[in-house]
């Protein structure tokens, strides 16, 4: 049986500004990759942090059934929300340490969503690196950037 992995990357021009987000879904059996699908999409007004949530978001809910799948992500924002963060904001009634409302909350509360759906390993990598997936995610979220930008 394929693994699944998912290379998500979030881009923004200006901050906020012009954002889109990119996901690479690949099958992997092996080192043979199977299967493939790539999902970008953006906003005319975002910000960086909101396009790598949503990045996460998209390829999760594209599952249609319950799998077992690996994110990959530049993002140690996402990558730490969600398996660390996260538990103390629902403990505390989405707020933060500083008592202060979650930046973003709506869209921590659907990836939580989505996350819980899956059996999910939380991989980080270092953007920009030559990692060929994580480039291939940030080409995709500056295609979903695309139409938005001036």
């Amino acid at each position: 049986m394929p693994e699944l992995f998912a290379y998500t990357d979030g881009a923004c021009s200006g901050n906020p500004g012009p954002g889109g987000w990119g996901v690479l879904l690949q099958a992997v059996d092996g080192d043979t990759v199977v299967k493939e699908r790539e999902l970008h999409g953006g906003e005319a007004q975002t910000t960086n942090n909101r396009m790598e949530l949503l990045a996460a978001i998209n390829a999760l809910e594209l599952l249609s059934r319950d799998s077992t799948i690996t994110i990959v992500t530049d993002s140690n924002y996402v990558k730490n929300g969600i398996t660390g963060w996260i538990h103390g904001w629902k403990k505390n009634g989405w707020k933060n340490a500083a008592k202060k409302p979650v930046a973003n909350a709506e869209l921590w509360q659907r990836l939580d969503t989505a996350n819980q759906r899956h059996n999910v390993t939380w991989q980080w990598v270092k953007g920009h690196a030559g990692h060929p997936e994580n480039e291939r995610a940030d080409a995709l979220a500056r295609a979903g950037m695309a139409p938005f930008k001036p």
